[in-house]
């Protein structure tokens, strides 16, 4: 009797120290839980109401996705309060007051929290989407927001009003009696509760153990935009508005500005289209196609950062053997110049031709993850089936919610490459990658209908790991790049062995094949825009310009053009790219290099620098050198021509001019 006595004081005991050590932290649980509450009670009303949008199959997406977005979500609203707790823990002196701030912080997220919630339902029957940044810019317009619920919105309104209220009375009643019953504990182990509950903070707003944070597009999962934002939870869809808010730099700030009819004007001209279909989209317009056939497939296959520098057949070192064969049988670009230094830039010019800004490529941006014109957009209505295949995640740089929100139907990554030979910290390899192509490939065909595939690659990526069995460098090559250049000529190797068998297939002779880098490896030079750098290869197979070396300079934006003008579609688009297929009066490229923009045409070339007048530069295709020069009189209409497209990004991006008509 005496020993279970005993044993019961020891539980008692032990339990009275753990309270004592967890009590400090009560706050921080109430308000982590009870926002993961509303979240879930948030999302399974809007699953229900919205129910005929959802797929069966797609219900753990949501539901577990949601669990990740919402943990996330509310380890960073809990941050301020864990803090503040951590400073009482060290201070009984401002404890008092601290816990007073507590209280008023709790009341204000919770009832913040469920005022972006009860809004949701309303801003999803005027936009089809949870709220994102138009709820923010409308905040600048509080006199018409508020006039507008009043008339329009009254009941919304009154039930966000009790809702609010009641959360904010609930929220109070609870923090002061938590806040009223919390025991001092003592410094250590205090500070060891704090210590895990941060590390638990910091794993939940993370929301993965990868090397990516979390992002939309990693819960991303369906074309249809309202059920992608389902999976958020409305504050997290906000927030995530704002940040990339920041990140559309305005052109017209660091470069200085122009009318707007002359900014369409210029543009419009330099992309030397007459038919263009309508004043509210200005650049809209058909492109008289060089094929009268329709119905061959394409495929473009983006080589990551893979630069001229390393290639023969354009001067560079020679260990790209494959893409030199690939070159003397097909359409070979000698002098086609990047419009930026990252993929999503690529991306950008590529698959929707697209002009650099100063701003993030449009594949992050907020106002571009729907109605934002590609070719799988224009494609698509074509009657293609259109497909997006990674080697890697393809949440990453937020390239699965662009191309899902913009006419891909597909997406295939690295999760769905089954029993993959090599897997790297980007992805799997190439070879696994294109063997995985090339059974999609097969598949389309077989369905009958035409077909576009997108194919990304990422082995030739810092680290650069790869399966090295099948290629290597001569003996005493450069120590410092081995491992790079390895990787490219890894890369090269992967590609050759997927054309060789792609000859093979069905598919292959009804298929216009693109191969192009989206940037070199790195840029370097002490020049503004060190233009030498944004030299990459491009080759178009299976054309009647097979085994033609052109010496023109072009830029990636022209590519999309030219492979709608090759596959014989006449519907208009709004790119202002150059079909190559057709002789200019002029040959020009654009590129953007941080906040630095280079517009080059014929030779030569004007830089526009943020704070500094802009600057004069000629540049030879030949020997690739660049050398400053004085401005002369001419160079007015080269300074407005390269502002004017520079503006144009920014207007058709934030005034979303760059789509196609709505049906």
């Amino acid at each position: 009797m005496v020993q279970i006595l005993s044993l019961k004081v020891v539980i008692v005991s032990d339990y009275i120290v753990v309270k004592k050590h967890i009590n400090p932290l009560k706050p921080i649980g109430i308000l982590f839980f009870s926002l993961l509450f509303i979240f879930f009670i948030s999302r399974l009303g809007l699953m229900l109401w919205q129910f005929e949008r959802i797929e069966l199959f797609q219900l753990d997406k949501l539901l577990l996705g949601g669990l990740r977005v919402d943990l996330s979500t509310a380890a960073y609203l809990t941050t301020p309060l864990f803090l503040l707790v951590v400073i009482g823990h060290c201070s009984s002196v401002l404890k008092p007051w601290l816990t007073k701030l507590q209280t008023l912080y709790m009341v204000i997220i919770t009832t913040l929290v469920v005022l972006f919630e009860i809004a949701t339902p309303t801003f999803i029957l005027q936009y089809d989407v949870r709220p994102n940044r138009l709820f923010v810019e409308y905040l600048a317009y509080p006199k018409e927001v508020f006039s507008m619920l009043i008339s329009g919105h009254l009941i919304s309104l009154l039930l966000a009003t009790v809702f609010c209220s009641a959360a904010a009375i609930m929220a109070y009643r609870l923090c002061s009696k938590i806040n009223g019953d919390t025991p001092n504990s003592s410094k250590l182990g205090g500070g060891i509760s704090l210590l895990l509950t941060f590390m638990v903070i910091l794993l939940c707003a993370r929301g993965t153990i990868g090397h990516r944070p979390l992002n939309p597009s990693l819960v991303f999962f369906s074309q249809d935009s309202l059920v992608n934002s389902l999976v958020l939870n409305s504050p997290y869809s906000v927030a995530f508005a704002i940040k990339n808010m920041g990140n559309e730099k305005s052109a017209a700030s660091l470069y200085g500005d122009l009318p707007t009819a002359q900014i369409i004007d210029v543009v419009r001209k330099a992309s030397y289209r007459e038919n263009f279909v309508s004043d509210e989209l200005p650049t809209l317009a058909h492109n008289q196609p060089y094929n009268s056939i329709k119905g061959k497939n394409l495929v473009i296959i983006l080589e990551e950062s893979l630069g001229a520098r390393f290639v023969g057949s354009l001067g560079g070192n020679g260990i790209t053997p494959e893409i030199d064969k690939l070159y003397q049988q097909g359409w070979g670009f000698n002098n086609l110049y990047a419009t930026g230094t990252r993929s999503v830039r690529g991306i950008e010019a590529v698959i929707s031709g697209f002009l650099p800004s100063p701003s993030r490529s449009v594949v992050k941006l907020s106002k571009s993850q729907q109605q934002f014109f590609t070719l799988a957009d224009v494609l698509a209505n074509e009657g293609y089936t259109t497909q997006f295949i990674y080697g890697g995640e393809s949440h990453f740089d937020n390239m699965k919610s662009f191309f899902l929100g913009n006419g891909f139907e597909d997406i295939v990554d690295s999760h769905d490459i089954a029993n993959p030979k090599f897997v790297a910290s980007w992805g799997v390899s190439d070879e696994d990658l294109f063997t995985q192509a090339d059974s999609e490939l097969t598949e389309l065909n077989n369905a009958g209908k035409p077909f576009f595939s997108l194919i990304f690659t990422s082995s030739n990526h810092d680290p650069f790991d790869i399966p090295t069995d099948n290629v290597s460098l001569p003996q005493g090559y450069d120590s410092s790049t081995y491992k790079r250049d390895l990787a490219i000529k890894y890369a090269d190797y992967a590609l050759g062995q997927f054309i060789t068998k792609a000859k093979q297939q069905d598919y292959w002779q009804n298929t216009v094949f693109l191969i192009v880098a989206d940037h070199d490896v790195r840029v370097f030079g002490s020049e503004p825009v060190p233009i030498k750098s944004f030299h990459v290869p491009a080759v178009i197979l299976n054309t009647d310009f097979d085994q033609k070396q052109d010496n023109r300079l072009v830029s990636q934006i022209d590519l999309p053009v030219t492979l709608l003008s090759l596959l014989g579609v006449n519907s208009p688009t709004p790119m202002t790219g150059l079909d190559l297929t057709k002789e200019y009066p002029v040959e020009r490229a654009i590129m953007q290099y941080y906040d630095n923009y280079a517009y080059l045409e014929n030779g030569q070339a004007v830089i526009l620098t943020p704070g500094q007048p802009e600057s004069y530069w000629r540049y030879n295709l030949q020997d690739k050198s660049q050398s400053q020069r004085p401005a002369i009189a001419a160079d007015v209409l080269l300074k407005n021509k390269a502002l004017a497209h520079v503006l144009f990004a920014n207007l058709a991006y934030k005034q979303q001019l760059y789509r196609l008509e709505t049906k």
